[in-house]
């Protein structure tokens, strides 16, 4: 990452242009991180998460992380000296439409003091009753991985074999394979369905339509993106909220 910084984790709300975003920093607060409209990314040195509307980060306090918008995006931030999940390291989280609102409506810093707190406390509720789902893009370590995962990086929608992949980078599909489950903690075809999708929703945050996006990504047909994606975020990406 760049030249790191510490910031405050502050509670508000700002836009951020399309591919615009805020470089590696920390803060000792936790944070929600939450897109009202658009996509967006949050990266450490262990990898990648992405939210649509439907989801929302969690980045605790001491993290170093930056931020990246796709699409027009309103970034909400809720900045929280506890922590109401109990968890030391990202996740994405189901927002659901009344924790939306309840962003949305906190991060106007509308209210006086009485009702924000009252507002803060709804908040914190629904925020430990909001499912974690696993959106996150593991960064591989080993160099034979790391360049497989490049190729890929380049082009998701590459429907090479891991035994074809492994070929290029000069290592066999059964180290390949060993290597996913040590280094990503997940199965080869599970890691690059995560980054088609991760890919899916950017190209999604720029307005291209569904049966193109389905083909740039590598998924065999429409309708199997669709299902993929319904599965993923409860949604289809004609129906995506942004």
């Amino acid at each position: 990452m760049p030249e790191t910084r510490q910031r405050t984790a502050t509670t508000g709300h700002q836009p951020i242009r399309a591919g615009g975003g805020i470089e590696a920093h920390w803060h000792d607060q936790h944070q929600i991180v939450y897109a009202g409209r658009g996509v967006l990314s949050v990266t450490t040195d262990a990898g990648s998460w992405i939210a649509p509307a439907t989801r929302a980060i969690w980045v605790p306090g001491g993290t170093l992380h930056q931020h990246r918008a796709y699409g027009e995006t309103t970034l909400h931030t809720v900045g929280l000296t506890e922590n109401p999940l109990g968890l030391d390291v990202p996740s994405a989280l189901v927002v659901s439409p009344l924790l939306r609102e309840l962003i949305l409506a906190y991060t106007s810093g509308d209210g006086d003091q009485v009702e924000r707190e009252r507002l803060h406390a709804v908040l914190l509720d629904q925020l430990r009753r909001s499912p974690q789902r696993p959106m996150y893009l593991p960064a591989p370590h080993d160099p034979r991985l790391a360049a497989v995962c490049d190729l890929l990086r380049e082009d998701p929608a590459d429907t090479r074999t891991l035994t074809e992949l492994g070929r290029e980078v000069g290592a066999s599909e059964r180290t390949l394979s060993r290597l996913c489950q040590t280094d990503l903690g997940m199965t080869f075809p599970q890691w690059r369905t995560q980054l088609r999708l991760h890919h899916a929703l950017r190209l999604l945050a720029h307005n291209e339509s569904v049966t193109r996006v389905a083909h740039q990504c590598g998924w065999a047909s429409t309708s199997a993106f669709i299902d993929t994606f319904r599965r993923a975020f409860g949604h289809t990406p004609g129906s995506r909220k942004a």
